[in-house]
């Protein structure tokens, strides 16, 4: 699966209810950390086609980022990834942390 980008609540509320497990990323399109954050989660994503890969660009999707941040008691960083589990967010990571290698750690730990 490549990565989908959801743009509403709704479909955010439609992907809690039907995804037992996936990463979501909050990504900014005006900041270069940003943009190294997608890149490595687009890579990470290309090589682990099984895993479910969502994202929300930040200036796109204000009240989606801002719903995500308050359901989950999570102050909103930019870029942001969410292992979502069940539910609930498992791990959760910002900046110069979202890479390729600690998304795969992070899917890898059960």
């Amino acid at each position: 699966m490549s990565m989908k980008k959801i743009n509403s609540v709704e479909e955010w509320d439609d992907l809690v209810s039907t995804q037992s497990r996936f990463l979501f990323l909050k990504n900014s399109t005006t900041c270069p950390i940003s943009t190294q954050a997608f890149n490595d989660t687009e890579a990470f994503a290309g090589e682990n086609t099984d895993v479910p890969v969502y994202y929300l660009n930040v200036q796109e999707s204000r009240s989606l980022s801002s719903e995500v941040a308050e359901r989950f008691n999570i102050k909103h960083e930019s870029p942001q990834v969410l292992l979502v589990e069940e539910g609930k967010v498992k791990w959760h990571n910002s900046h110069w942390n979202v890479t390729k290698d600690n998304l795969s750690a992070a899917w890898e730990e059960k």
